[in-house]
């Protein structure tokens, strides 16, 4: 059972809560735009995820199955049954204590693994360029929790393959991730202060804030999953003394999800062309995200920032197409949840397909948001797209021709909108580069 995905409905109720508490507090923790590429990052890792699991759970089932020491030493197997078994009484339980053990060591097993996943991820370039999505929003609130890049988790995996050499079951490794994965989402607030006892061994809201910031003194810092114990351990623990400012040093100032998952892969590929020599090209891959080649440009530097200073990306947009924005998106986001429920039944081309359509969607929503004017006609493409697929399901006689009408209908009044907000979108001069 992918229980990420299944906690989807408890992450949207606490978003849905932090947004009242915010308004409340008057601290604006939220915009539009931010948050739908936040959103929109995470539908674009969810897709991914349907390959790229293929690939992390495979590796390590396959490594656990065939070079485990389980195979070449008289070492027991993991006791990977469930923890807890049903007893007399209606509402009675038993304890497996070896089980319980086995599933406590792994979990810690798992959140160590993810603590040298995580700081490699900052430290190397190539690794960066996958984790960066994670990092570039200027804001902090539990839907940057859901940013995550669809590109990391196909090197990300190599760092858990000594657990699978250990003999752990691949689900049993599986369950553990993800429910570290789950702890982490609560931490992105800015809404709960410090904890007391509990930020000495557990990863907090207060020390994960540490992680995001982007001043000089905070960078590079906190990379803990769930136990904060590992950064004291390994000295990399820096405790939360000013209100850090959020993003990466040289900022994405873009909306577009698509945009926001390669940039960095673009900047590498950049700067190895144009540097001579083979040791510096293979530096730029795997050295660390800020170094570069003399004969391309100077080493980045984290630029001293403060909160009352900063200026956050935010393009000025028309109301009109803030609000068609939102409504596409939501539409959005309900596509993604039915292809991915469909996800197992469907043929490779038709998932194929599907995801393309969402990513092209998506990408156009978060250009519309910069205010870039050649993307309306992607977008009207993308609307007629939708018209045309739905004339053809209502030709096919074996489909059910209601869900083809609504999204027939759907995209027609998406394209009818789109030609009347045409006008105040090619007025508008681009602001893809407009900070304030």
């Amino acid at each position: 059972m992918d229980i990420v995905a299944a906690s989807v409905p408890l992450f949207f109720a606490l978003i849905g809560l932090e947004i009242l508490v915010s308004r409340r507090r008057r601290s604006a923790s939220y915009r539009l735009n931010d948050s739908i590429a936040d959103l929109s990052c995470g539908i674009l890792s969810q897709l991914a995820a349907v390959f790229n699991v293929l690939v992390a759970y495979g590796a390590f089932a396959w490594v656990a199955a065939n070079w485990s020491l389980q195979r070449w030493l008289p070492l027991p197997a993991w006791p990977g049954g469930s923890p807890v078994v049903g007893a007399d009484g209606a509402l009675g339980f038993a304890i497996r204590w070896p089980e319980l053990a086995a599933w406590a060591t792994v979990f810690v097993l798992a959140d160590f693994a993810y603590y040298w996943m995580h700081r490699a991820s900052h430290r190397v370039h190539l690794l960066w360029a996958g984790h960066v999505v994670h990092h570039s929003s200027e804001e902090y609130n539990l839907t940057v929790a859901l940013r995550q890049s669809a590109l990391h988790g196909l090197m990300s995996w190599v760092f858990y393959v000594p657990l699978a050499l250990l003999g752990i079951p691949w689900l049993m490794f599986a369950v553990c991730h993800g429910l570290n994965l789950i702890y982490q989402f609560w931490i992105h607030t800015r809404e709960i202060g410090r904890l007391g006892p509990l930020e000495w061994f557990m990863n907090t809201p207060s020390h994960h804030r540490v992680h995001h910031g982007v001043n000089p003194g905070y960078q590079d810092r906190n990379y803990a999953g769930v136990f904060i114990v590992w950064d004291r351990m390994f000295g990399t623990f820096t405790p939360e003394a000013e209100e850090p400012v959020y993003g990466i040093t040289r900022p994405l100032s873009s909306w577009n999800p698509l945009w926001a998952n390669v940039h960095v892969f673009a900047e590498i590929f950049r700067v190895a062309r144009r540097t001579r020599r083979w040791r510096d090209k293979l530096r730029t891959l795997f050295g660390p995200p800020s170094w570069r080649p003399a004969d391309v440009a100077p080493s980045i530097e984290a630029p001293e920032v403060s909160a009352e200073s900063f200026a956050r990306f935010d393009p000025p947009v028309p109301a009109g197409v803030r609000r068609y924005v939102a409504l596409q998106f939501v539409a959005h986001l309900v596509g993604a949840l039915a292809l991915l429920r469909a996800a197992p039944q469907l043929p490779l081309p038709h998932l194929l397909a599907g995801g393309f359509y969402l990513a092209l969607g998506l990408g156009n929503l978060g250009s519309l948001l910069e205010a870039r004017r050649w993307v309306w006609p992607l977008e009207a493409a993308r609307n007629l797209t939708l018209v045309a697929v739905s004339g053809a399901l209502l030709m096919l006689a074996r489909f059910d021709p209601a869900p083809a009408w609504v999204l027939g209908l759907f995209g027609a009044a998406s394209l009818a909108w789109l030609l009347r907000l045409r006008p105040s979108l090619e007025a508008r001069p681009s602001a893809a580069l407009a900070r304030g």
